[in-house]
C-alpha cells in the first residue's frame, strides 16, 4: 500500500530540499522515503541496496547502532514505570511480573526496531547525510 499523499516528487521542495516529516514517516512504515512504494527492508533490519519502485539508492544509511538505542530508550521508559506501578498495586508473584514484563519488553524492541530503523533511514535521506546528496 502507497501512501498516495506523498507519492512520488511531492517530497521535494521547489529548492531542491527534502520534506522530513513524509520521509520519517515513509520509513516508519518501512517504505522507500523517495517514493513511499516500494519496501525498504529485504528482512527484518536489512536495507535494500535500492528501491524496487523508484530505484533510489538505499545503500548510502548508516544506521547503525541508533535504531537499538532508540528502542532500549523507548522500552525502558515505557516499561520501567508501568513495572512499578504494577508490582505497587497488584503485588503479584515476582515471577509472574518477570513472566509478563519480559515477554512485553521482548515484543514491544521486536516492533519497534525496524521502524525506528526505517525512520533513521528516512531522516537521513531528507537530510542528504551519507551519500543521499548524490541523488538530487
Amino acid at each position: 500500500m502507497t501512501d498516495q499523499s506523498y507519492s512520488g516528487s511531492a517530497t521535494q521542495i521547489g529548492d531542491g530540499t527534502r520534506e522530513l516529516r513524509p520521509a520519517m514517516l515513509r520509513g516508519w512504515r518501512r517504505r522507500c522515503p523517495s517514493c513511499g512504494g516500494g519496501p525498504m527492508l529485504k528482512g527484518y533490519l536489512k536495507v535494500r541496496d535500492e528501491c524496487p519502485v523508484c530505484g533510489e539508492d538505499l545503500h548510502h544509511h548508516r544506521a547503525d547502532d541508533g535504531p537499538a538505542y532508540l528502542t532500549i530508550l523507548i522500552v525502558g521508559h515505557l516499561m520501567a514505570p508501568i513495572l512499578g506501578w504494577f508490582f505497587i498495586e497488584f503485588r503479584p508473584d515476582p515471577l509472574t511480573v518477570i513472566a509478563i514484563f519480559a515477554t512485553g519488553t521482548v515484543l514491544l524492541s521486536l516492533y519497534l526496531l525496524p521502524r525506528l530503523k526505517g525512520a533513521i533511514v528516512g531522516l537521513q535521506w531528507a537530510k542528504r547525510m551519507h551519500g543521499f546528496a548524490d541523488n538530487a
